[in-house]
């Protein structure tokens, strides 16, 4: 059985994720900028905390997902004039702050997980994708085949580091630490259909309340797009995926090698005639 199939098996739903599955749903409209979940996914893991120096450009002093750092919260600063163009010298401007706390998405279809040629990542009984550190040997295949960009390589054991979702935690009834810590209920988790629910909901009540800009990335439409089918792990987000350094339209690196293959053999091709055609010609 490929690994594909493996993570295809038992999964229905419009979200695709498997019955049962377990996952975060992460309010971006809720998040304050308090960083309880940084901080609590690194005590919790015992995560060493070398990265809490400020950048200087931001009140974000992790800069991005790491080997030593499974949850980032992003600080945005969007400037624009008063009728929501860019500022010039002349107009009156204003700026607001868009804050998101961002993780593995733990997509239904994981790139990192067909990459890796050990087997060291697994998708668990709670359809989270977990890298076993013991059987990691620090390939780095796992790297370039996640079009978010989340696992990294440590600097200090060679191997590759990512959120777990506290699988350790999920198997004694806990909830994960991001989530038991945060304050506004930003960070949300439980079963992923049911979460997608809430998300909808709370996606409609924001219509509602004139933020009509607000949608849900991590579905099939937005987020899931190309060949992942889904992030368990998925957002409320209230401007472009870009602005929150996301992908429009992620896509498993997988799907490109046919083509690429096809191409290769095709342009191959076209030369082996072309000399033929120069030999005859002679």
């Amino acid at each position: 059985m490929s690994a594909r199939e493996s993570q295809g098996n038992g999964r229905a739903g419009t979200t695709g994720a498997r019955p049962g599955a377990l996952g975060f749903l992460t309010d971006t409209t809720l998040c304050i900028g308090c960083k309880a979940c940084e901080v609590a996914c690194k005590q919790w893991n015992q995560l060493p905390m070398d990265d809490f120096g400020f950048t200087g450009y931001s009140y974000d002093n992790t800069g991005d997902l790491g080997a030593t750092t499974w949850r980032h919260v992003a600080f945005i600063e969007r400037v624009s004039d008063r009728e929501g163009r860019r500022p010039t010298r002349l107009k009156a401007f204003q700026s607001n702050w868009l804050m998101m706390s961002d993780v593995c998405k733990h997509c239904v279809y994981a790139g990192c997980l067909e990459a890796c040629p050990t087997g060291a990542i697994i998708r668990t009984e709670f359809d989270t994708v977990v890298i076993q550190q013991d059987i990691c040997n620090g390939c780095g295949y796992c790297v370039p085949a996640c079009p978010f960009g989340v696992p990294a390589l440590s600097l200090t054991d060679g191997k590759a580091h990512k959120c777990t979702l506290c699988y350790d935690r999920l198997k004694d009834g806990l909830e994960p630490a991001c989530a038991k810590a945060c304050p506004t209920d930003s960070i949300q988790f439980g079963p992923v259909e049911q979460l997608m629910e809430r998300a909808k909901r709370r996606v409609a009540d924001l219509h509602t309340q004139g933020v009509t800009e607000a949608y849900i990335y991590g579905d099939r439409e937005v987020g899931g797009t190309g060949g992942i089918e889904g992030l368990n792990a998925f957002f409320i987000l209230t401007a472009p995926p870009e602005v929150y350094n996301l992908p429009a339209q992620p896509e498993l690196p997988q799907r490109k090698v046919l083509p690429a293959f096809l191409s290769t053999a095709a342009a191959a091709l076209g030369l082996g005639l072309a000399a033929l055609l120069s030999l005859r010609r002679r």
